[in-house]
């Protein structure tokens, strides 16, 4: 069989991109070698932030998703429990305040939505009183990722896109340079162009074409309250030094207090990032770190049973810029991935994106400061 564009990877990077994708008219296969958001996109919190982006092409993308989110994908956000709760970042140091300040003018500079907010017991009550400071973010939302993986595909495959899960992709059909399709288990797909989506896996798929993506394993761990009241946290909650975090390039154990309500009235907790490779050993050390950060952070939690923890692992590439576009080291190989804990939120404007590449229309971004071969370049 054949197709215009064969897919690699059913998370919701790669589902974004189906769908885009099909709307433009392309024809497109999607091949998973799991399920349908069995991946990173399965332990996440479904985050579409642009408060944790510093001034550059990440918040450049962070914008254009959002808008990708609200207006291209506005009439089906139910399915997928869109919600603009808005984020409120908080410092407890004069210190983080003055830092958090200048980012939020920067940030405000390049279209953001952001206010300073003197108290942040205003906009939380039950926050710990006497933060130094903080702002709020009324444009940051979320979804809920794996009905968003879900009904991606499901609204793409009624556009004619074909859906093969258990499905793992062997190596490429080759013309010479030229990649001109998959080989998977089953069968070969030929296509015009394909697309590596395959999430923290995406190095080992473009290592079958015999190119480099660095794409590495970076491990976070969230906790899960029992239920409380609906409203009890009523925004993305996080600590100034978060931002930082995301940042950074240390491969040990970094945390900082994330907290969040959600509509069933559960407390979600995070964020942890540390290179572990695929352990997918529990870390009672950041289980204490997350479950003390957030106590701190809310008072009220201090006596509410943590129900489960869950971990996952993001994509992550050395200068924190998920890699997309088209590969001149293999024409015909486009890459989707590398967007580290921003997945969810990067996916719309990354598969708004590609179509337009893909069909030759305009584009919205300049796709230069992701190019594949970038890190080739650096070096």
């Amino acid at each position: 069989m054949s197709a215009d564009l064969v897919v690699v990877g059913a998370g919701v990077v790669g589902a974004a991109c189906a769908y885009f994708a099909t709307s433009a008219g392309l024809r497109v296969t999607v091949v998973e070698r799991g399920g349908i958001a069995a991946g990173t996109s399965s332990a996440g919190e479904g985050n579409l932030l642009v408060s944790d982006k510093e001034p550059g092409p990440e918040l450049d993308l962070a914008l254009l998703s959002l808008r990708a989110w609200r207006e291209d994908l506005g009439d089906h956000g139910g399915l997928w429990e869109y919600e603009q709760k808005g984020g409120l970042v908080v410092a407890s140091s004069p210190e983080g305040a003055a830092a958090l300040r200048s980012l939020a003018a920067a940030q405000r500079a390049c279209g953001v939505e952001v206010a300073e907010v003197a108290d942040p017991v205003d906009y939380e009550p039950n926050l710990a009183p006497g933060l130094a400071a903080g702002a709020h973010y009324p444009q940051d939302a979320q979804v809920q990722p794996m009905l968003a993986a879900a009904h991606l595909l499901r609204l793409a495959r009624e556009r004619g896109a074909e859906i093969r899960l258990r499905t793992e992709v062997t190596g490429f059909l080759r013309d010479g340079d030229q990649v001109t399709g998959v080989r998977t288990a089953h069968a070969d797909i030929s296509a015009g162009a394909v697309l590596n989506a395959a999430g923290t896996w995406a190095g080992e798929v473009a290592a079958l074409a015999e190119v480099t993506v660095p794409v590495l394993p970076r491990r976070g761990f969230v906790l899960v309250t029992q239920p409380m009241p609906v409203g009890t946290i009523r925004h993305k909650v996080y600590a100034a030094e978060y931002v930082g975090n995301v940042a950074s390039g240390d491969a040990e154990l970094q945390t900082s207090p994330v907290v969040e309500g959600t509509r069933s009235g559960t407390i979600l907790i995070g964020a942890t990032r540390e290179r572990v490779g695929f352990d997918r050993t529990v870390s009672p050390e950041a289980l204490r770190r997350l479950a003390g950060q957030a106590a701190a952070l809310f008072p009220v939690l201090r006596s509410v049973r943590v129900m489960r923890s869950y971990l996952g692992f993001r994509p992550y590439c050395p200068d924190h810029l998920p890699v997309i576009g088209p590969d001149p080291r293999a024409p015909g190989l486009w890459h989707a991935c590398g967007h580290e804990g921003a997945g969810v939120g990067l996916s719309a404007g990354t598969g708004l994106l590609l179509a337009q590449a893909l069909t030759g229309a305009p584009a919205a971004l300049d796709l230069a400061p992701f190019a594949p071969a970038r890190f080739e370049a650096a070096a």
